[in-house]
C-alpha cells in the first residue's frame, strides 16, 4: 500500500498541479481506506511520513508535501512536524514561512520531472 501512494505522488509530481486532498488521494490511489476512521486516517498519515523520511534519507523531495490537509490551502501541524523530525527547521517556524512549503513543492515537482530522475528513482521497492 505505501508504494502504490509513493507511485501516485511520484505520478501526481510529474503530471498535475496544485496540491491533492487527502480524500481525492485515498480514492485516486485505490487505498481502501475511510478517512472518517481515526485510526485509517492515522494509518495514511504514518504512511505518508515514512515514506517522506525514506526519500528525504535518499536525498529526494520530500513526496508528501503535494498532500493537503482538508480545507486548507497546505499542510498541517504533523507535516511541519515531520519535517522538524528531518532537520528542516522548527516546526512553528516552517509552518508561518509561505516559502517554504511552496519551495518544498517546487522542487519536488522539478526533481520527478527530470527524466532521468524519474528513470532510475520511481520504481524503487524499498518504500
Amino acid at each position: 500500500m505505501t508504494n502504490r501512494l509513493r507511485q501516485y505522488l511520484i505520478r501526481y509530481a510529474r503530471q498535475q498541479v496544485g496540491t491533492v486532498s487527502y480524500l481525492t488521494l485515498v480514492q485516486e490511489s485505490e487505498l481502501g481506506l475511510n478517512l472518517d476512521i481515526s485510526h485509517e486516517k492515522s494509518r495514511l498519515n504514518e504512511m505518508l511520513a515514512e515514506i517522506s523520511t525514506e526519500e528525504h534519507q535518499a536525498g529526494r523531495p520530500l513526496l508528501s508535501c503535494l498532500v493537503r490537509v482538508q480545507g486548507s490551502k497546505g499542510q498541517g501541524d504533523n507535516f511541519y512536524k515531520l519535517c522538524e523530525r528531518l532537520g528542516l527547521g522548527e516546526w512553528r517556524s516552517l509552518k508561518q514561512d509561505e516559502q517554504f512549503l511552496k519551495g518544498l513543492i517546487r522542487d519536488c515537482r522539478s526533481f520527478w520531472l527530470q527524466e532521468a530522475n524519474y528513470a532510475q528513482y520511481a520504481a524503487l521497492s524499498e518504500v
